[in-house]
């Protein structure tokens, strides 16, 4: 028997495991690691289903091949020939614009995809770029690019020294967290408490999170902008507003107040389902607490009004002091810093071909990948790469989607699974299991509630490539060396460029190859004075201590202040000051929520996590299932301009009248996908009826809560 400490990989709380393995190398336990600096101990069933995602069998162990209509194992050098024979082609012919890429949520949770995706990305030189983002958190990057010039600069709630935290539109209790990285979020919740604090949630659903707190208001899905702006609203007009030591780093306070002036408490309360008297309660106690932070997630963000629901997240904090303070939002300080220069943030370098989207953060709105590749004309996409992202499942109008990938010239994922979306592949180039390949948290640092970092080396060999070594394989391929690209070379060269970049000598990192020496470089040139070796030597990984004051330190906008009304933001307010006159909405909306044994779409194939009862329903109060003519356990119809599904009815008070609401990432019934378990358990995909022309404006972010929906007994 042998142990092994692991950093799971599964979603952002990056929780410390200890693994244990008998003599064939089977994975007979996993537990939380007491020992981890971060989770102590933690574990949840996604990091217990570690072992049932190495060991599935439904798991890729060779590239397949379409030919005939039918996959086939093929060997590595076949498979590459088959991309150099067709990519290059297409992309001389009709120009590099004409392929696409996906990169899914699992990427990012990569360290090969995280480091050497962006290699390959710039090869290509599209400008047909899309990610998850765009279905989850752009509006967040969108408004904290303009705000402190960074869109990486995302401040999160100090949970670990707050006494008063207001949560928007999120569920950590059991999504774990979401830019949020934070381990047992339980115990630091009900640290809060042990603190004498208070926890306050808004969100349509009583959720986990909203069961556990102090105070719940059911807001009306897609309105929490304008409770955000009727809070700021009352902070000014009751001369409740005191940034404190940030005074002197804004701009822009005046222009917020003026901005502020139409949404009054009881301007909106009709439009929230909020009372007027609530919402000025709300703003007191959050000015009034002495360390406090407001938090938005993906409620907040995948609505109509996302970027500026998050633009005011960020102003609450400025306003009531608590921005950049302990026990408020803060910025963490991660021993890598992502590299790359710190010129301010700039939106609308491009815009998509047929519907015209400006691009964000160096991508365009998954929404319209479909017009893209159905439209014909010069720049039509007509070949796709996905990089472990099923949008089949998790973009709007799935159904579209689908259909578009089927013309497709040729289509490529690197995946682990034959799934919803890899079906449509010419070419499928899977890769190790997490537990087989090294990993670090880059992107997870960035956001986390401490300072910390840990390393995990690859527990077990495995027998297929490295995930770095492929992405450098298709770099090689998309520069023009032929399928048979020296990847010693190109390894070397990306680490000469991160090392120039940070201004070091490559050689530092000694005989290190692959993420290793990446991490190892991105390390030295950090803030700690720490290697990989001192990570290597630390197995339960290392603390740097709580979050600290940055700014100004962290600002790059070009006057160098906190843009606390930026202009792109603000362009969009007069979009929501005409809600103000409009009456309240009678007809249902569709919202979505998760479950604490799922993420997304890609981890419905383990058997430990799709145990108990179907959590695909749609979830009905009484009052609108009795009128509805509804009943508990029978089948119901949600129909909207995309399309039309049938799921069975829960009738339950946590939703409150007027909602309805769908898990997403399910719909595992297609035709051609090899998940056994998945397809036995398929659930309804929810964004069927997601409509692809509901986008929040300035970030080009779909509309997955609060889409209009018809309901009726199937």
């Amino acid at each position: 028997m042998t142990t092994a400490h692991v950093t799971c990989p599964l979603c952002e709380a990056t929780c410390g495991l200890e693994v244990t393995l008998d003599e064939n190398q089977q994975v007979t336990r996993v537990k939380g690691d007491e020992q981890d600096v971060f989770s102590k101990g933690y574990i949840c069933p996604k990091g217990a289903s570690l072992g049932a995602l190495h060991h599935d069998p439904d798991r890729l162990t060779a590239p397949l091949l379409k030919r005939d209509g039918e996959f086939v194992e093929v060997s590595w050098q076949e498979a590459y020939d088959e991309i150099a024979r067709r990519l290059p082609p297409i992309i001389e012919e009709h120009g590099r614009n004409a392929v696409a890429v996906y990169a899914g949520n699992p990427g990012v949770h990569n360290i090969a995809l995280t480091l050497y995706g962006g290699p390959l990305y710039k090869a290509l030189g599209t400008k047909n770029f899309y990610t998850a983002s765009s279905v989850d958190q752009m509006p967040k990057h969108y408004s904290a690019g303009t705000m402190f010039g960074d869109p990486l600069a995302i401040p999160v709630p100090d949970l670990d020294r707050t006494k008063h935290l207001l949560i928007l539109g999120a569920n950590p209790l059991v999504s774990n967290g979401s830019l949020m990285t934070a381990p047992d979020i339980r115990g630091r919740l009900r640290g809060i408490r042990d603190r004498g604090g208070k926890i306050v949630v808004v969100d349509p659903r009583r959720t986990r999170t909203a069961a556990f707190a102090d105070e719940h208001h059911a807001i009306r899905p897609g309105t929490d902008a304008l409770l955000l702006f009727a809070l700021v609203n009352v902070l000014f007009a009751e001369n409740r507003v005191a940034p404190g030591r940030l005074a002197e780093h804004l701009n822009g306070l005046d222009d917020v107040r003026a901005l502020a002036e139409p949404f009054t408490p009881e301007a909106v309360e009709a439009r929230t389902g909020i009372d007027a008297a609530e919402i000025r309660r709300l703003a007191r106690e959050l000015a009034d607490a002495e360390n406090a932070v407001v938090y938005g997630r993906i409620g907040t963000t995948t609505q109509t009004f996302g970027t500026i629901a998050s633009w005011l997240v960020d102003v609450l904090n400025v306003l009531t002091g608590h921005l950049d303070e302990p026990g408020g939002a803060m910025f963490p300080l991660a021993a890598c810093r992502p590299t790359g220069n710190r010129r301010p943030f700039a939106v609308g370098r491009w815009r998509s071909r047929v519907r015209g989207y400006p691009e964000v953060l160096g991508e365009l709105p998954v929404a319209t990948l479909a017009d893209e590749i159905e439209t014909p004309g010069e720049g039509q996409v007509r070949a796709l790469l996905t990089v472990s992202g099923n949008p089949c499942l998790s973009t709007p109008n799935a159904a579209r989607l689908a259909a578009a990938l089927e013309s497709l010239d040729f289509m490529i994922s690197v995946d682990v699974y034959l799934n919803e979306t890899s079906r449509h592949a010419d070419v499928i180039l899977p890769g190790p299991s997490p537990l087989e390949r090294p990993h670090f948290d880059l992107a997870f640092y960035q956001l986390s509630v401490r300072n910390v970092a840990n390393w995990t080396p690859a527990t077990l060999p495995s027998a297929l490539p490295q995930e770095w070594e492929t992405m450098l394989r298709l770099t090689g391929i998309v520069a023009g060396q032929g399928p048979e690209a020296d990847v010693a070379t190109l390894d070397a060269f990306v680490a000469g460029e991160t090392a120039r970049r940070n201004g070091l000598d490559v050689s530092v990192a000694g005989d290190r190859t692959g993420p290793a020496r990446l991490v190892d470089l991105l390390l030295r040139a950090g803030p700690y004075d720490v290697a990989l070796a001192d990570l290597e030597a630390a197995p339960h990984g290392m603390d740097f201590g709580p979050l600290r004051p940055r700014i100004p330190e962290i600002l790059c906008t070009a006057s160098g202040r906190i843009e606390l009304a930026p202009e792109p933001v603000v362009a969009d307010v007069p979009r929501l000051r005409e809600e103000l006159a409009k009456t309240a909405e009678e007809g249902l909306v569709l919202i979505g929520r998760r479950h604490l044994s799922s993420n997304n779409s890609w981890m419905h194939n383990l058997e430990p996590l799709i145990r108990g009862g179907n959590r695909c329903t749609v979830q009905v109060h009484p009052t609108d299932a009795t009128r509805l003519g509804l009943t508990d356990g029978g089948l119901a119809s949600v129909t909207s301009r995309a399309g039309k599904l049938q799921v069975p009815v829960e009738v339950t008070d946590e939703v409150r009248p007027g909602v309805v609401s769908i898990p997403h990432g399910w719909g595992h019934d297609v035709d051609g996908s090899r998940m056994r378990v998945a397809r036995a358990n398929p659930g309804v995909n929810s964004n069927l009826v997601a409509d692809e022309t509901l986008l929040d404006v300035p970030s080009g972010t779909s509309v997955l809560n609060g889409i209009p929906v018809e309901v009726a007994p199937a």
